[in-house]
């Protein structure tokens, strides 16, 4: 749906305003707000965090300082911003009284501001932007903003009336909105269950619904086919560690190979850092020399994460934070094997090891005993023909799933900054329950 504009414009005399509505406030923020200063104790109010979902009650992840008697006072109604560029989109207006860190600026609005428009408007990504550009700092992409230098950012403020109208029109279309994406956010979990399901029972279980079962023996496989060997990973692969050697980090040299969250088939070397000659050299003298087929396993931050060096890689240097996995076999199937690991099969075997651990790390022996059922190689080959392309289905959904939220977010942003600089008239769409479906 097409909105209307409104009737006449002028100019706010600042870029990231350009045209306002004629009749609208084009003022300075410290014109409609003043900073709230008052420092209290968190034992007094209670703490409360500064969030991209707005203003919560500090949550449990929050870092925790003794600075519990040196926080900022907040009332129902203030505004607070994270002065941080790094925290970005963390604001919110305050639905109850509290306390925030010294790193955020409260704001009291004054009579003229409707403080659920304020909600809207200063959360937009137009004034966020606006926002940290008046900050300072000497660290790249990391500075702050204090309500010195935002005080003089001008805004374009509708009568209160008006702005009451907008909220209301806002508060509607968002929550429409955010209820479409919680739904394409539910489908995407139940496509990754269902995915990871039937990665887990075509690894453990077969193609064939008719073929002889054995117990396995082992509690997390149960009954497996029954001329499947159930062995330690070594008995089919080698798993070889790291020197002890720090990589030196250059501008221009090997790629260092690591394993991210995001997960691929392949070792992904665009993004990878950079390490000597030297460096390199003395993996390759220690057995580390990635081929074909071969798959680098982490053992660090990306626990049980695993990728398979490409037929046409580049030769590249790996760090302590990876083991190499080298199939025994050549017929071993290193797709069946990348497989596996994903499954819950060695999830659950991963999660073991781990319990009791201070950090995310295991070691190699603890990989090489990891207890798998393997299939002659044929069938291995087979099961993960099989199951590629099921993923590949599985991915195109979720692929499409992800879109249609990010599109959704998109139209999200874009209605709310529209709305709060006055680039649409929605003063006529703000009615109750018989207020046109705008989304459909």
């Amino acid at each position: 749906m097409s909105f209307p504009r409104y009737p006449e414009y002028k100019d706010s005399g600042v870029a990231w305003l350009g045209e306002v509505p004629a009749h609208w406030q084009a003022k300075r923020i410290g014109y409609f707000f003043e900073e709230r200063r008052e420092k209290v104790s968190d034992k007094d109010f209670d703490a409360l965090s500064v969030t991209k979902n707005g203003v919560v009650p500090q949550l449990e992840t929050a870092a925790k300082t003794d600075d519990g008697d040196n926080r900022k006072k907040v009332c129902a109604g203030d505004f607070v911003i994270n002065s941080r560029s790094d925290r970005k989109g963390s604001a919110g207006a305050a639905d109850r009284d509290g306390s925030v860190s010294l790193i955020s600026t409260v704001l009291r609005p004054r009579g003229e501001v409707e403080i659920k428009f304020a909600h809207h408007l200063l959360r937009s990504e137009l004034f966020q932007e606006e926002f940290y550009r008046f900050g300072k700092g000497i660290v790249a992409d990391l500075w702050s903003t204090n309500f010195t230098e935002m005080r003089n950012i001008v805004l374009a403020i509708p009568p209160l009336q008006e702005q009451r109208a907008i909220a209301t029109f806002l508060d509607r279309e968002t929550a429409k909105i955010d209820a479409l994406v919680a739904e394409q956010e539910k489908l995407i979990a139940l496509l990754q269950e269902k995915r990871q399901a039937v990665i887990s029972h075509a690894v453990t279980k077969g193609l064939d619904p008719n073929v002889t079962m054995k117990d396995s023996g082992v509690e997390w496989l149960g009954e497996v086919p029954a001329h499947w060997e159930v062995t330690a990973l070594k008995r089919h692969w080698t798993a070889a560690d790291c020197k002890h050697v720090t990589a030196e980090f250059v501008e221009d040299g090997i790629p260092l190979a690591s394993i991210r969250e995001v997960q691929s088939r392949w070792v992904e070397l665009e993004e990878a850092k950079r390490t000597t000659e030297y460096f390199y050299q003395l993996l390759i003298e220690g057995g580390r020399d990635p081929r074909p087929g071969d798959l680098i396993f982490s053992r660090n931050a990306t626990v049980g994460e695993v990728a398979q060096v490409h037929p046409d890689h580049q030769p590249f240097a790996m760090g302590q934070d990876v083991v190499l996995l080298r199939r025994i076999a050549k017929a071993a199937s290193p797709d069946f094997l990348q497989l596996v690991i994903r499954s819950s099969v060695v999830t659950q075997q991963l999660a073991l090891c781990m319990v009791g651990s201070t950090f995310k790390r295991i070691n190699v022996e603890e990989i090489r005993s990891l207890v798998i059922a393997f299939p002659p190689p044929d069938e291995q080959a087979k099961i993960a023909n099989h199951l590629l392309a099921q993923a590949e289905i599985f991915d195109q959904l979720i692929g499409e799933a992800l879109l249609s939220s990010e599109l959704l977010q998109e139209r999200r942003t874009a209605l709310i900054s529209a709305a709060v600089t006055g680039q649409i008239d929605v003063r006529g769409l703000a009615g109750g329950a018989n207020a046109p479906d705008l989304i459909a």
